[in-house]
């Protein structure tokens, strides 16, 4: 099975690792380093569970939070599902 592409940006941050508009890009159970900005270990450990799911088909409506910083980083997903094969 195939599995979504799927990314994370910022939509909201007083931390100082992110500004809004920063990507992080997952590629499969890998991080596209090229076309992602800083990756904080505590965030992504927040996250990961909805980008797993993303992963698989279930995509999370609502934003996503990193709960290690008083400024608050908020993130929202998007998941682009694989091209079909023969196309």
């Amino acid at each position: 099975m195939k599995e979504n592409k799927v990314t994370l940006i910022v939509t909201k941050s007083g931390c100082p690792l992110y500004k809004e508009g920063d990507r992080i890009v997952f590629n499969g159970a890998s991080v596209d380093k090229e076309k992602s900005g800083n990756l904080c270990m505590t965030a992504l450990a927040a996250v990961y569970p909805f980008v797993y799911a993303a992963r698989k088909g279930t995509v999370r409506e609502n934003p996503l939070h990193c709960p290690d910083c008083g400024e608050g980083v908020e993130f929202v997903m998007e998941a682009e599902k694989p091209e079909e094969e023969g196309k």
